[in-house]
């Protein structure tokens, strides 16, 4: 094996001040142990990436490794780190990275030889089973250079400490070792610069001011009133809609990623501004398969009753009525940049790897979870479900800012609010299932709640109300929102404001009808 060389050694000498350091450090030599590090873990790591791509989460492991920052100066191995330089460099380029092309890479570089030729290349696969176990692994690699870069740092430190000739004024020493311990943590580049800021805040607010009212901070939802209320989803925030089971919280979140994907409200009408475009949005469904999403949304969309459908109660006529609109709504959504992971029991590591390659293969600008207690995560469950979906949550709030887009994850409620006997058993936020740190976490909570599954409530008579309650708005108003929910074709919808005057009242719901955007009498159809 090539002798490595130690960490004390790369200290640079291009002036006698690097010169004394080297002299007063290269005595403390002999006495120094070696560094941490451990290549079987390094090898492991090497071998997974290989073995990942013959599976069916291709690039998983080299996108864990790229969530953990593991880059080529993690390895102790300089053959590793000679490998794993040009895995990076194959995956910026979308090569497929497995045995044989990264063996023709490192001939055409006259580097294979080096690191041991073909044979350690076959070695490295041969010694994984199964890239089950990667994120151990990284983490043991990540540990390893961790701690021989603080090593390093306060090698440094120790020989200005000496080296009073060079460095008189203790406070000079400090503030350097100060900053070289906090860039040991740092991403080189995650500072945003502040007049940039500024500019950027500036321009959102002159928007505003010249948008007639109709200008949003975010995404639409496709509800009016809410977006009034929220300035639309915004960047890097994450948004929990929390509820109870069937009360409507993946209808909620599957109309809002509709509404985005399509540039249109529920009613079929273009949004205001540059949002009329069409937004791609990326649903990891842990919950449901992608058949089941796609047929509630088409149904959805198309005004029918899927369950009424199925047992024949349609007549032929109305059939024919609604193969229209079928046809339309298929059509759309068909065009729609929606995409789906429907994948079951995901990591977090591995969601955000997968959310990070979607994100730099199709320029995903909104991202919906269903929903956060079906994550798992592996470090977390070794301690307790409580400390798990804690780092869950941390997790999908770091994936939020660090892709800079809106996070929507579904979370349920625990039973709380059906025990404490009040009459519209109202959700709040200590009701979130689980673990506190999701309240924490979030940027927007959304209660979701309807009146008539209450008996007691005063509104349980009316069947469409349902009540979003913005119980948390970090960076807006909060209150009730009331919208219109059709069971039936699991749609949301605007409520028409409540009359003041009691003489004129609202007419009741089962009257309310919808027009398709598209023309006549034919377009129209009735909702309930």
């Amino acid at each position: 094996m090539k002798c490595v060389d130690n960490p004390l050694t790369s200290v640079h000498m291009k002036s006698p001040k690097s010169a004394r350091q080297f002299d007063i450090i290269r005595g403390m030599e002999e006495n120094i142990s070696t560094p941490p590090n451990s290549i079987e873990a390094e090898r492991a790591v090497l071998g997974s990436i290989l073995l990942d791509s013959t599976g069916r989460n291709e690039d998983r492991v080299m996108d864990l490794c790229l969530t953990s920052h593991i880059d080529q100066n993690s390895f102790y191995d300089p053959r590793n780190s000679v490998v794993f330089a040009k895995m990076l460099e194959m995956n910026r380029f979308s090569k497929p990275i497995d045995a044989l092309t990264l063996m023709e890479e490192l001939q055409s570089a006259g580097k294979l030889e080096a690191i041991g030729g073909a044979a350690y290349i076959q070695s490295l696969v041969d010694r994984v089973a199964t890239t089950a176990h990667a994120e151990h692994y990284i983490g043991i690699l990540r540990n390893k250079h961790l701690r021989r870069t603080m090593i390093d740092s306060a090698r440094k430190v120790i020989a200005n400490c000496y080296d009073e000739a060079g460095h008189p004024d203790a406070g000079e020493v400090l503030g350097d070792a100060e900053r070289n311990f906090l860039e040991i943590t740092g991403d080189g580049g995650a500072t945003a610069s502040w007049d940039r800021a500024v500019t950027e805040s500036f321009e959102t607010i002159d928007r505003m001011f010249s948008s007639d009212g109709h200008a949003l901070q975010g995404l639409p939802t496709g509800l009016t009133h809410l977006d009034e209320k929220l300035q639309g989803l915004k960047k890097s925030e994450m948004i929990v809609i929390a509820a109870r089971p069937s009360v409507g919280k993946t209808s909620l979140a599957m109309n809002i990623a509709e509404c985005c994907a399509l540039g249109e409200n529920l009613a079929r009408e273009p949004f205001h501004g540059e949002h009329c475009r069409k937004h791609p949005v990326l649903i990891f469904s842990l919950e449901m398969p992608i058949e089941a999403l796609t047929k509630r949304m088409i149904a959805g969309r198309a005004a029918i009753n899927v369950w009424k459908l199925n047992r024949a109660q349609y007549t032929q006529r109305e059939r024919d009525d609604l193969t229209k609109n079928l046809f339309r709504a298929t059509d759309d959504l068909k065009k729609a940049p929606i995409y789906v992971d429907d994948a079951a029991a995901l990591d977090i590591m591995d969601l955000r790897a997968r959310a990070r390659r979607w994100k730099k293969s199709h320029g995903i600008e909104l991202i919906v979870i269903d929903y956060l207690q079906l994550i798992h995560c592996a470090e977390g469950a070794r301690q307790s479900r409580v400390v798990e979906v804690s780092m869950i949550s941390q997790q999908i709030k770091a994936m939020a800012k660090e892709l800079k887009v809106p996070v929507i994850v579904l979370s349920q409620l625990s039973r709380a609010n059906e025990q404490r006997g009040d009459k519209t058993e109202r959700p709040r936020l200590s009701d979130l299932r689980d673990s506190g740190a999701i309240e924490q976490d979030a940027d927007v909570v959304f209660l979701l709640r309807r009146p008539c599954r209450s008996p007691k409530d005063p509104e349980a008579g009316d069947l469409k109300l349902a009540i979003i309650d913005i119980a948390k708005n970090r960076n807006g108003e909060t209150g009730e929102v009331k919208v219109n929910f059709e069971d039936h074709f699991t749609r949301f919808g605007d409520r028409a404001p409540e009359r003041k005057d009691d003489d004129q009242p609202t007419p009741p719901p089962q009257q309310e009808r919808f027009r398709i955007k598209g023309g006549g009498e034919e377009d129209e159809a009735y909702y309930g």
